[in-house]
């Protein structure tokens, strides 16, 4: 629980961290991310003698197939949050990950053939609702949500097919990612446009924590998903989302209209649905087990 709590707890304060990478743009910022997340990740693995299950998972290409689709789409999510962040839509990246669990289990029934509840099918209408609310609102879709909650559900379903343990998938999605990371860096840096090495030793340091933190939460939240029952890891999940946009509208102060608060409430909506009706099938299995095993 401390493990999952802690995870959701970092990622949901990356608002405030993203901003002290300035002037580096999101790209910058996102290769700097995989290729300190792919040392930090190589040190943990020498360190906790996991080097054996790397190998293990570079030699199998079915999942080495999968971990590589899972490293293009949360390399994708990273840069979109970046960007998303450092250009004044902290709200809407809050947005993603709060409507990331209805756009998973949509995953599943069009990806895995899995069938939705009743309950579930509303909270998704709901939510769908939500989505032509902030488009007329924003004038646009929220592109910026739709992108990281269709890439964190991929990256999930990738990541559960590949069935690989957590120090050994996140250390080869990322071993994967750094060369093309390292690459541009250093065409950045040749150019003259890199802010690495050029804006003093505090943002350099800040560049290199970034990797660092990257690991740090996905690592425990490896360990909480394999202790925790996914009802409890399913609400701490909440946390991350709850507290982008608290930062977002009380730290930044971005703009709230009321077509806006009308669309995220509608999302909160659907999310107690699906989490009430989550919670009251898991109660149903459980009982239908205790009675299974008393007879």
């Amino acid at each position: 629980m401390l493990a999952g709590f802690a995870a959701y707890l970092i990622w949901g304060l990356f608002p405030l961290y993203w901003p002290l990478l300035k002037p580096a743009g999101a790209v910058e910022i996102l290769a700097h991310r995989m290729i300190w997340s792919a040392l930090s990740m190589a040190v943990v693995v020498v360190v906790l003698r996991r080097l054996g299950g790397v190998r293990a998972t570079f030699a199998d290409r079915r999942r080495l197939a999968l971990l590589a689709g899972a490293a293009a789409v949360v390399s994708i999510n990273w840069g979109t949050y970046i960007w998303g962040v450092n250009n004044g839509h902290v709200v809407e990246t809050s947005l993603g990950y709060f409507i990331n669990p209805l756009v998973t289990v949509t995953l599943g029934v069009v990806v895995l053939g899995e069938r939705l509840r009743p309950l579930q099918w509303v909270a998704v209408a709901i939510a769908l609702t939500a989505v032509l609310v902030l488009t007329l609102d924003y004038g646009r879709p929220p592109w910026i949500a739709l992108v990281l909650a269709a890439s964190f559900a991929t990256y999930g379903l990738a990541k559960k097919k590949a069935d690989t343990g957590a120090f050994e998938s996140l250390t080869v999605e990322t071993t994967l990612v750094a060369p093309f990371a390292l690459a541009y860096a250093v065409w950045l840096a040749s150019t003259g446009e890199a802010t690495f090495g050029h804006e003093g030793a505090g943002h350099m340091a800040l560049l290199v924590v970034a990797g660092v933190l990257t690991a740090i939460p996905l690592v425990l939240f490896g360990a909480a998903a394999t202790r925790m029952s996914l009802v409890s890891l399913g609400l701490l999940q909440y946390l991350a989302p709850i507290l982008q946009f608290s930062i977002g509208v009380l730290v930044f102060r971005e703009d709230m209209p009321a077509a806006r608060w009308a669309g995220f409430v509608l999302v909160w909506v659907a999310l107690m649905l699906f989490t009430a009706e989550s919670i009251n099938h898991r109660r149903r299995q459980l009982a239908l087990v205790a009675d299974a095993s008393a007879l």
